[in-house]
């Protein structure tokens, strides 16, 4: 959540946010009630409009033998 909408609003979202899709709970009650992360953040991103390209996070990794990475045999 951080990544998509930012450390200060994921917070409050995820707090506030009630989201018809989960029953109308927001993320921490429906995560609290044992539902899946995949599924609340399915949810989420739906209801907030994150592309689908986005709902995977940011890829911070660095190829092997990449410029700025580390190559090990």
């Amino acid at each position: 959540m951080d990544d998509e909408f930012g450390a200060g609003y994921a917070g409050s979202l995820a707090r506030d946010h009630v989201l018809g899709a989960l029953g109308n709970r927001t993320v921490v009650q429906a995560l609290a009630d044992g539902e899946a992360p995949r599924a609340v953040w399915e949810a989420l991103c739906t209801d907030m409009d994150v592309p689908p390209e986005r709902r995977l996070g940011r890829d911070t990794r660095v190829a092997r033998g990449a410029q700025g990475g580390s190559a090990r045999p």
